[in-house]
């Protein structure tokens, strides 16, 4: 039997099919995936239904964020210009090109017309369009200034697009070096190491180590390839899956990936100015302090960080400044514990976290414009080393060759 169960994990309402023999065995097996797990319904369903199910889990269609964003600048303009919301809906979805942002479009303008509001109409879409763009369309729906906060959000997208594209146009260059690198690899096995194997074979003499360790990685690739390349596939899933399934287990790969050179330092700096980022637009906006922390968190990805800065929500609810909870986390330096310390006593906690958003801009903004002259020694280094490695390998036992003939 097939059970669908309904539970709040980590302040979140989830749901989750899971084949068990009784309802009871059902809720045990979710237990056993997610302990923090609370059950909230309960319910056995068709077999159909859980086809139906893993056919929409499996939809890896993902939304365009640019045309998201130039959807919601359209909205903005037409609602500005005061147009009925159903009215911008059936104007806009016709012309939206992405295949599940057109299918989002349509099925919130049938909600509209439905009667719901367009709030509760998104929700059902958070996954999809984020915790962020369902928070401002409730902040417009509350003050009544649905067009402004489409503005702010096209705004608050608009710059985290940018800061994607910026690190995808400084790591091009080192990324296109190191795939040719592994291509310039391949084909020195392959090609041009196997002719001189037989002629090293022929010279019955002890042949110089790197001629030895190029020999060895041949014959490791010939015979051993295939099986190589399929436990990497494998090795690459399994930790895919513990870090989609197991909480422990992501949060150490997260803890990880910020010690790893120049990667590490991206990715902080990267969640934490965007935390900073987004709280700032949020309480600037008018959402309550602690909503807007809430609402940052979730675009925050690496759970390690995550887990640091919920010790600023948790500093709130308890009752606590939130200059106490940014020293807490231990990710940010005195500098702006202090300014955030002046902000939240002076009233300007909203100047004040402004001002470290752009702080954090600019370090990530420094580090990514100079990621390749970062890595550049590396990949000289690299380099150097495997055409070091292929020359002794190749001319050392020519430069012997007539003595070995001799």
């Amino acid at each position: 039997m097939w059970f669908k169960i309904t539970y709040l994990s980590r302040g979140k309402l989830n749901s989750k099919i899971i084949k068990a023999k009784s309802p009871n065995e059902a809720v045990l097996l979710l237990k056993k995936r997610d302990r923090r797990a609370i059950v909230r319904k309960i319910e056995e369903i068709k077999k159909e239904s859980v086809i139906d199910n893993l056919l929409t889990k499996l939809d890896l269609a993902k939304i365009d964020l640019e045309e998201y964003i130039s959807v919601i600048d359209q909205m903005y303009v037409m609602l500005d210009a005061g147009l009925g919301i159903d009215t911008v809906l059936d104007s806009i979805k016709e012309n939206i090109k992405n295949k599940k942002l057109k299918k989002i479009f349509y099925a919130i303008a049938n909600d509209i017309r439905a009667g719901l509001s367009l709030s509760d109409s998104v929700k059902k879409f958070e996954k999809d369009i984020g915790t962020l763009s369902v928070a401002m369309i409730q902040l417009g729906e509350e003050t009544g200034d649905i067009a402004r906060a489409m503005q702010d959000l096209s705004q608050i997208l608009t710059e985290i697009l940018e800061n994607r594209k910026r690190l995808k146009k400084a790591t091009r260059y080192p990324v296109f070096i190191i795939f040719a690198m592994m291509i310039a690899f391949v084909v020195v096995i392959l090609f041009v190491i196997p002719p001189f194997k037989s002629l090293f074979t022929q010279l019955n003499t002890e042949l110089p180590l790197p001629t030895r360790f190029l020999l060895w990685i041949e014959y490791a690739f010939e015979n051993y390839g295939l099986f190589v390349l399929i436990g990497a596939l494998i090795i690459f899933g399994v930790l895919t899956y513990l870090y989609n399934s197991s909480e422990n287990a992501r949060l150490k790969m997260d803890k990880l990936m910020l010690k790893i050179y120049i990667v590490g330092p991206v990715i902080k700096l990267a969640m934490i100015g965007r935390f900073i980022f987004v709280m700032q637009r949020l309480i600037e906006a008018g959402i309550p302090i602690i909503n807007a922390v809430d609402i940052a968190l979730n675009i925050v990805d690496n759970r390690f960080i995550y887990k640091k800065l919920l010790l600023i929500k948790n500093s709130i609810q308890m009752g606590g400044t939130i200059k106490q909870g940014f020293k807490e986390s231990g990710l940010f330096e005195n500098m702006i514990v202090q300014m955030i310390a002046a902000g939240e006593e002076s009233g300007a906690l909203v100047l004040m976290l402004q001002k470290a958003s752009n702080y954090y801009l600019g370090k990530y903004r420094y580090i990514v414009d100079n990621i390749a002259a970062l890595i550049e020694p590396i990949l000289i280094a690299a380099i150097a080393g495997f055409v070091f490695t292929l020359a002794l390998g190749i001319f050392l036992p020519m430069w012997n060759l007539t003595e070995a003939v001799q």
